[in-house]
């Protein structure tokens, strides 16, 4: 497997994806780096998630499933 050369922010990916980031992070609870997804440090206390293309396609495989979890239950 060839090491991935670009990722893409949580926000950023929110944004592509047409999602709520907070959807989102609750996908990533459930990531491991193998699925496209690793931290990204900056200065100080900053940090956040992103994506590689392998993680972007993990989340559009997997965010229908968790949509569905989030849904209210229909009356």
């Amino acid at each position: 497997m060839a090491t991935p050369a670009s990722a893409v922010t949580i926000s950023r990916a929110a944004e592509i994806l047409g999602q709520d980031e907070e959807l989102l992070w609750d996908v990533v609870d459930e990531m491991e780096p193998e699925d496209g997804c690793l931290w990204i440090y900056g200065t100080g206390d900053e940090q956040t998630i992103a994506f590689t293309a392998a993680g972007m396609e993990y989340l559009r495989e997997m965010l229908p499933q968790y949509k569905d979890k989030r849904s209210p239950p229909q009356s």
